[in-house]
């Protein structure tokens, strides 16, 4: 007995060790993302544009506050948000390289980001998104992305495998980038270049109102998510363990879809298609906890995906240079070295 209660105990002291160190990281990467940047700023001027003093230049208060760090927060949300979506998502349909997006969710906010910026977006404003047009793409994008989740969820009612639905979004989003590909052979240059720099992903065009609704959405997918914790681990074995201990499958399904929507959605909505977060994180929880328990995976996905959008966002920078890099080029450049590690651990399985 002694022996057992020891050894159960040995994987719950690592991952408190595990989570305090992750926790650690992403505090000092925070930091990190508000020190560094290509304007050179000192500890001590950072230090007192955070503690409120008045003995500081005009050009640095205005860096610190109203730049670097709202900017370090938005990573932060979006580093939770694409972590857990794609976790959600690679557990409801059993597969290791599925991603906030496979339903069509990115193509969804692509959609409607192309309809506000290549030419049509007037009509979109004049009707349903005039209550929303002061936040612009963001509401455009925001819009098709729950547009296709709504689609999502309406077949879902109807189609009960798992791949057939996966495929359904697919189909989706594959027509909604076929409509991106059309309205951006007709639109002008000038729009066409503003549609291209959404798709590039940045964090520092969210405004402060963008920043509360942003935020808003991410806690309620974080919190359906974590509602989800014991319908995830009841779907680990498949939908037919599932419905033998009495579990609503189509129920559970619709609240974990409606929790990635909205995560995957909004990140997608403000600051654009950030890619292989989703994918990668998950894999990377997984195999630091070496533990399944959707209890332990969140929160490992949450403080992971925090470190890895926070690095992403400084080394996007560029410190010390004038230069800025597109963020999907980092998280890029960051997250396929660890989608391949897992197609060839996958394929030696076999």
């Amino acid at each position: 007995m002694y022996l057992c209660t020891r050894f159960m105990k040995k994987p719950a002291q690592k991952h408190i060790l595990l989570f305090a160190a992750l926790t650690l990281l992403s505090i000092i990467l925070f930091f990190a993302d508000i020190f560094l940047g290509s304007v050179a700023i000192s500890a001590k001027e950072v230090w007192m544009a955070l503690s409120g003093s008045e003995d500081l230049p005009p050009t640095v208060e205005q860096i610190i506050l109203y730049f670097r760090l709202p900017k370090a927060i938005v990573a932060t949300l979006v580093g939770m948000a694409l972590a857990v979506s794609g976790l959600l998502m690679q557990t409801v349909f059993r597969n290791p390289l599925a991603d906030p997006y496979v339903l069509g969710i990115s193509s969804g906010a692509g959609l409607g980001v192309a309809l506000f910026v290549l030419g049509t977006g007037s009509l979109a404003v004049s009707g349903v998104l005039l209550w929303l047009k002061d936040f612009g793409v963001a509401a455009a994008g925001w819009t098709g992305a729950m547009i296709i989740l709504g689609f999502i969820l309406s077949a879902s009612i109807r189609l009960r495998n798992n791949m057939t639905i996966l495929i359904f979004g697919i189909m989706i989003g594959g027509a909604a980038s076929a409509i991106v590909g059309v309205l951006q052979y007709f639109s002008s240059a000038s729009a066409l270049k503003t549609y291209v720099l959404w798709t590039m992903g940045s964090f520092s065009n969210v405004s402060p109102q963008q920043l509360s609704l942003l935020l808003m959405a991410v806690v309620a997918g974080l919190l359906l998510a974590i509602f989800s914790i014991k319908n995830l681990n009841a779907l680990l074995p498949g939908d037919t363990y599932a419905q033998s201990i009495g579990m609503n499958v189509r129920r559970a399904r619709a609240v974990i879809f409606i929790s990635a929507g909205l995560l995957a959605g909004t990140v997608t909505a403000f600051c654009g298609p950030i890619g292989f977060v989703g994918i990668a994180v998950p894999h990377v929880a997984r195999m630091t906890f070496r533990d399944a328990n959707h209890s332990v995976l969140i929160p490992a996905s949450i403080l992971i995906g925090t470190c890895m959008m926070l690095l992403c966002d400084v080394i996007s920078q560029l410190p010390g240079t004038g230069s800025i890099l597109p963020l999907n080029t980092v998280t890029a450049l960051m997250g396929i070295p660890v989608v391949i590690a897992i197609i060839f651990r996958n394929q030696r399985n076999y």
